[in-house]
């Protein structure tokens, strides 16, 4: 993980300081990772083997995605039920999650619900009232100023986690707007794996 990202300053959950997270689905890569923990949002329906599957590798936290675009309703209260019944620290809702499934899942888990937040035309301070106990931005390049955004208006006790981008410079820009933790994408193993095999070449030569 990239040195910026211990910056910032972690949220804290069931008694532990996270500060990086793995934004991956990838067995392999959650397994060689030295992150702090590991976020899985993938976008099809949500299912418990695949759930079941990531905490059962991952030797840190895990947030699970439980819906909120093509899952949504009932599904994703029962999801997020089992989500904390396997282990995990937290459920994220995907940004079109609707308010009246987020204050269910609230009711239902005594885990943090941690609500998307993809644009400035997402109503966050709903979601917030609704029952989210924490907000995921990603914005893509407008992450770092959506941050700061939100942090001017709901104030420094809400936590926010961010996308922080590829470079140190624009994770520490996302720390600096106000986030409390950063979710990085790793390469793929793909990538990894062809960067091994060049070495291996040269090897061979």
């Amino acid at each position: 993980m990239p040195d910026a990202i211990y910056k910032a300053s972690g949220v804290k959950i069931l008694g532990k300081r996270i500060k990086s997270l793995l934004f991956t689905t990838d067995v392999a890569i959650i397994k060689n990772s030295n992150a702090q923990s590991v976020i899985a949002v993938y976008p099809f329906t949500p299912q418990l083997t695949i759930m079941q599957s990531i905490v059962d590798v991952a030797s840190v936290p895990v947030f699970l995605g439980v819906g909120g675009g093509t899952t949504t309703g009932q599904r994703s209260v029962d999801l997020a039920f089992q989500a904390e019944q396997m282990g995990a620290y937290g459920v994220i809702v995907n940004a079109p999650m609707k308010k009246e499934v987020i204050t269910e899942i609230n009711k239902r888990i005594d885990i943090p619900v941690i609500a998307t937040i993809a644009s400035d035309k997402d109503d966050y301070i709903t979601k917030l009232n609704a029952g989210a106990d924490m907000l995921n931005v990603s914005a893509g390049a407008n992450t770092a100023a959506l941050v700061k955004q939100i942090r001017d208006e709901v104030g420094p006790m809400v936590p926010i986690i961010a996308t922080g981008g590829p470079t140190e410079e624009s994770i520490e820009e996302t720390i600096e707007a106000g986030a409390n933790a950063i979710t990085f994408t790793p390469p793929t193993s793909a990538e990894i794996f062809a960067e091994v095999m060049v070495n291996y070449r040269s090897l061979s030569n």
